[in-house]
């Protein structure tokens, strides 16, 4: 009887560990700009908000509230997503840190940008998002999200990236 348990508790824990693992993505990047310009820049929502993939508009409540529109495919179906972001912590110059939660659709989430002095003129950013669905689809659409959530990290935080550089190098021509 022993054995029989032992046999099939690895194969339990990959099953329990695909059901309970949350879609995430995280990337880093260097940008040639001081610590304090990338904290002006990404302390502006109104700034890269624009930037993040399937972006269709914004709105900002207040300082700590905002409503975001996507629009994106999953799966077959394109499908427009309404979420309340709600920024947890306002830490400059290196950090700030956040949480979604889905308007239309049972989506939860957090995430932060971090940023990391390396030079005088060189910052290390970093950003990370975390999200799952929950409810009656979860199971069906957090499949999805695994493969969406880290190329969308990736995206956003090299398409924040290379808008810091633009505008430096706007900068240094004038």
């Amino acid at each position: 009887m022993e054995k029989f348990v032992t046999l099939h508790i690895p194969h339990l824990y990959l099953k329990i560990k695909e059901v309970f693992t949350i879609p995430s993505g995280i990337h880093e990047t260097n940008v040639d700009v001081s610590l304090q310009r990338v904290w002006t820049f990404v302390s502006n929502i109104d700034l890269w908000a624009p930037l993040a993939p399937g972006y269709r508009a914004h709105e900002v409540i207040s300082n700590r509230q905002s409503t975001w529109c996507f629009t994106g495919d999953v799966g077959f179906i394109q499908k427009e997503m309404h979420l309340n972001v709600h920024i947890k912590e306002w830490n400059e110059p290196s950090k700030i840190t956040f949480e979604l939660c889905g308007l239309n659709e049972n989506i939860i989430g957090d995430g932060y940008f971090k940023a990391k002095k390396l030079h005088a003129s060189k910052t290390k950013i970093t950003g990370f998002v975390n999200m799952r669905a929950y409810g009656l689809k979860g199971p069906m659409i957090n499949p999805v999200l695994k493969a969406i959530v880290p190329k969308m990290t990736q995206q956003l935080t090299i398409a924040v990236a290379n808008k810091i550089r633009h505008e430096q190098s706007l900068t240094l021509t004038t």
